[in-house]
């Protein structure tokens, strides 16, 4: 089968969303769409917000409350959309009430929250994932499928970027300390996610960042260093908008991702002997094929899919956690 089949060959499944913002809209019109899922409830603290979201996305059930969204047994899989800060909260409380989750990433706010989730899942006996929709888009694969193939040799560098311009708002989640804001949390674990992916785990881990008015990472940039030949250089932005590409460069030829190269895109690929190719990916933005990918496991029987295992996302995690103690960002409640 193919590592990225058409999401609407998954089985169906019940969703329930837990939490009402932006994320979470775009997760119930795309899966709604590409997918044989049903969005079937969405809890909410605020009434008015759940009856709203339910209203715009044709939810049948709204739950004021998150306790009521996980025990509803109607729902098969709760999708966490909360602030990072909730995560390993939320997600504990689907696993406790015996519920499959995809958790938004970053997928807690460091490795300890992250393995008491993965322990909780374990003893449950359910499918817990990180929602790295990157993972499972075609282009990803495409640039698997090259990579493997030796067309660029050994893969020598990896450059990725992620920056959005946000204006200064000591309120907003991405800067507040609370709510686990930042730059990295946010953005960057795209770029950390996807050097891991190409890579794997590094052997040793430099940062250097500078911290907003609030005490989190406003812009960060990161060196990985794997082995004696392999490196990543990879950086985040909370001030500017950057090109938000790619480029995969190797012994035999060099790789390029178009922006934003986490997101359905094309890249080309130019070898040393002169050949060259371009791989296009004219798709929109869309969570389906992440949503597919935890239906078609959650029926299989599996608790953790093997293109984001839950080890997967404790490298990200370690990584971004030792990035965060040599800038000097600490959440609320951390050690």
């Amino acid at each position: 089968m193919s590592r990225t089949p058409d999401p609407r060959t998954a089985p169906p499944i019940r969703w329930g969303i837990l939490g009402a913002g932006n994320i979470a809209a775009h997760f119930a019109q795309t899966v709604s769409a590409g997918t044989r899922a049903q969005v079937v409830a969405v809890g909410s603290r605020n009434r008015d917000r759940a009856e709203r979201f339910a209203t715009a996305h044709g939810i049948p059930t709204t739950h004021v409350g998150y306790r009521d969204l996980v025990e509803d047994p109607q729902v098969d899989a709760i999708y966490v959309a909360t602030p990072h800060s909730e995560h390993a909260e939320h997600a504990l409380l689907a696993i406790g009430a015996g519920k499959h989750v995809l958790v938004e990433k970053a997928f807690t706010r460091n490795v300890v929250e992250a393995e008491q989730v993965f322990a909780a899942a374990r003893q449950a006996g359910v499918f817990v994932m990180e929602a790295m929709w990157t993972r499972f888009l075609p282009h990803v694969a495409a640039l698997h499928q090259v990579i493997d193939a030796g067309e660029i040799g050994d893969v020598v560098n990896i450059r990725a970027d992620h920056g959005q311009a946000f204006a200064f708002d000591p309120k907003s989640r991405l800067f507040a300390p609370g709510l686990a804001g930042g730059a990295l949390l946010d953005l960057g674990v795209y770029t950390v996610s996807w050097a891991l992916d190409f890579l794997g785990v590094p052997d040793e881990v430099r940062a250097l960042g500078q911290l907003t008015e609030t005490g989190v990472d406003g812009q960060v940039s990161m060196a990985l260093r794997y082995g004696d030949r392999a490196q990543a250089d990879l950086s985040t932005t909370l001030w500017a908008k950057t090109p938000t590409t790619s480029a995969i460069s190797g012994t035999e030829g060099l790789i390029t991702v178009d922006g934003d190269f986490y997101e359905p895109t094309s890249f080309t690929v130019r070898r040393r002997d002169g050949r060259s190719w371009r791989f296009e990916q004219p798709m929109a933005r869309t969570f389906a094929h992440q949503a597919a990918e935890v239906a078609r496991r959650v029926a299989e029987g599996a608790t953790q899919s093997p293109l984001m295992p839950w080890e997967g996302t404790l490298a990200v995690l370690r990584v971004m956690d030792e990035v965060r103690r040599q800038v000097g960002v600490v959440y609320p409640g951390e050690e």
